[in-house]
């Protein structure tokens, strides 16, 4: 018969200390989780039903807020600049997958190259901005470089104030900073496909590009989908270029930009919370079309997938025939 062990006894023993650690691995993160995470949102939630300061009364307005946000020009109207970084999220991500899938194979300093492309990701959001901000500005590094290429300064727009082009420049800054991380997961997922793939495909005669639509693309769905859906979200949510270069000053206030000086600079901090509340919507519905979306586009590749593969190790299976075959009447 065993003996039955006390609490302490037990928590002592390697049995105790197992589920301890189990525990206190569970429950750790799910508290920090919780107090910096959900009780934070749903506090925010609960600001924006209020007409209120940081400081002084509180006043219940129910919806009002929210109704204010699809009513005010510089609160909803602000989000018509998230098409412009999204126009440049699709260049980007073009780029991205192209330069992936170049550096996937050999290429003679290939490896250099993607340090070079990944290094802008490393550098401070805000660094960059002032990076930029001179890089733009009248008559230096930008203006100076086109100046070489034959072009006259008098002809050349002011890259920060004139609003046909500056928000063109903001997003270019956005673009240059972020598809070397795009690049990066794409690399890594393109050098994860079974190189016995390429070596039926070839077998079969498909080029480069045909090799590219029917095996890199189907065996890299899940990385473009994620990638998709963090430009998208980025897009909605551009702060750092248009606040650390123009100030959200000529029109390139975005939907952050405008939240942030309806909440610290105006104090209206139920309003801001509905901004947010807003924008946390559009981001689930905007990601759940593109879930949508990417199923049905890779639905018919997800179907030939197994024909697919079971083709390609006939073709291996019978060139190695005719290898032996070959071989055998060379012998005799």
């Amino acid at each position: 018969m065993k003996k039955k062990r006390s609490f302490k006894q037990w928590i002592k023993s390697r049995d105790g200390q197992q589920v301890l650690v189990m525990f206190a691995f569970m429950v750790v993160p799910l508290l920090l989780l919780f107090v910096f995470t959900y009780l934070p949102f749903g506090k925010m939630f609960g600001f924006s039903f209020y007409n209120m300061k940081y400081v002084g009364a509180r006043k219940f307005v129910g919806l009002k807020n929210y109704i204010k946000v699809f009513q005010r020009d510089d609160c909803f109207g602000a989000l018509k600049l998230s098409l412009y970084y999204m126009l440049g999220s699709v260049v980007q991500l073009a780029l991205a997958l192209y330069l992936a899938t170049v550096l996937s194979f050999k290429v003679k300093g290939g490896n250099i190259f993607k340090g070079f492309m990944f290094f802008p990701f490393l550098i401070n959001g805000i660094a960059i901005g002032f990076i930029f901000k001179f890089f733009y500005t009248r008559g230096f590094v930008f203006d100076t470089v086109l100046q070489w290429c034959g072009f006259q300064l008098d002809n050349l727009p002011y890259w920060l104030k004139d609003q046909r082009v500056n928000n063109f420049s903001l997003v270019g800054t956005s673009v240059w900073r972020y598809f070397g991380q795009n690049m990066v997961l794409f690399i890594g997922a393109i050098m994860s496909v079974d190189s016995e793939l390429y070596e039926a495909a070839m077998l079969d005669g498909a080029n480069r590009f045909q090799q590219f639509k029917y095996i890199i693309m189907p065996s890299i769905k899940t990385i473009i989908t994620l990638n998709v859906i963090l430009s998208i979200t980025g897009s909605l949510s551009a702060f750092e270029p248009p606040y650390v270069i123009t100030d959200g000053a000529n029109g390139t206030g975005t939907y952050f930009i405008v939240m942030h000086e309806i909440a610290h600079t105006q104090q209206k901090v139920g309003l801001a919370s509905a901004m947010a509340i807003v924008l946390l919507m559009i981001i689930f519905f905007v990601t759940i079309m593109q879930k949508l979306f990417f199923k049905y586009v890779f639905r018919n590749a997800e179907d030939e997938d197994p024909r697919a593969a079971v083709r390609r190790q006939k073709a291996i299976a019978r060139s190695i025939k005719k290898q032996e075959r070959k071989s055998a009447l060379g012998g005799k």
